[in-house]
């Protein structure tokens, strides 16, 4: 009975331990990811925080503002009642540079995994309450709407290091998604018809990874 006790309570810390989301940034100065981006990817392990307009964490980073508290004003956009929502959702300081807090439908860690500071930032958050415990969502921002398939390579490897397996639904990036979905959360000039940043092919519905068909 101790033995099967004692198997019981290894298997569930290391069920704890496998949402722990890896650090690859020790140093982070987050003065230095002050500023605008864009979402340009966005991947999940559940595929329902992410596969439709209303999903929890189908969010759109706009901009970035370090407090000089050090915490992190993060400003947003996603969809609400049909309606394009700015939101502000402040992130507390922890003692590890890479990780803050956000009490927003319960208490829930952002992680930054990996940024140069001037051209892409890759990120990931725990889903709210009940997703919370088995769920995340990751993103790839940019400072730009410039295609890099380079660094479209370095997030994928990123998603590789994490615990849970990801999907990514979203490509931005490649103009991959719903136009009237994609349209409110880019510049005003994208708003309008007008050519896709370089290299990008025409929008069409996303799909994830081994999928066969549009998830929206």
């Amino acid at each position: 009975m101790k033995c099967l006790q004692l198997a019981l309570g290894l298997a569930l810390v290391c069920g704890l331990q496998a949402i722990v989301i890896p650090q690859t940034m020790r140093n982070l100065d987050i003065r230095k990811v002050a500023g605008m981006w864009h979402s340009m990817a966005m991947a999940a392990s559940d595929i329902s925080l992410l596969d439709s307009e209303a999903a929890p964490l189908r969010v759109y980073v706009q901009e970035l503002r370090p407090t000089p508290e050090n915490n992190l004003e993060i400003i947003l956009r996603k969809r609400e009642n049909r309606a394009c929502v700015e939101r502000n959702i402040m992130a507390q300081k922890t003692e590890d540079p890479a990780v803050f807090m956000v009490d927003d439908q319960g208490e829930r860690r952002i992680s930054v995994l990996d940024t140069d500071n001037t051209h892409y930032l890759f990120f990931c958050m725990e889903a709210p309450t009940p997703h919370a415990g088995n769920g995340i969502m990751c993103q790839y921002l940019a400072r730009t709407l410039k295609v890099d398939n380079e660094v479209m390579e370095k997030f994928n490897r990123a998603l590789q290091t994490l615990p849970v397996p990801m999907r990514i639904i979203l490509d931005l990036s490649q103009g991959k998604g719903p136009r009237d979905d994609i349209a409110p959360f880019l510049p005003h000039q994208r708003n309008q018809e007008g050519p896709s940043p370089p290299g990008a092919p025409r929008p069409a519905p996303p799909q994830a990874a081994g999928s066969s068909g549009p998830l929206l």
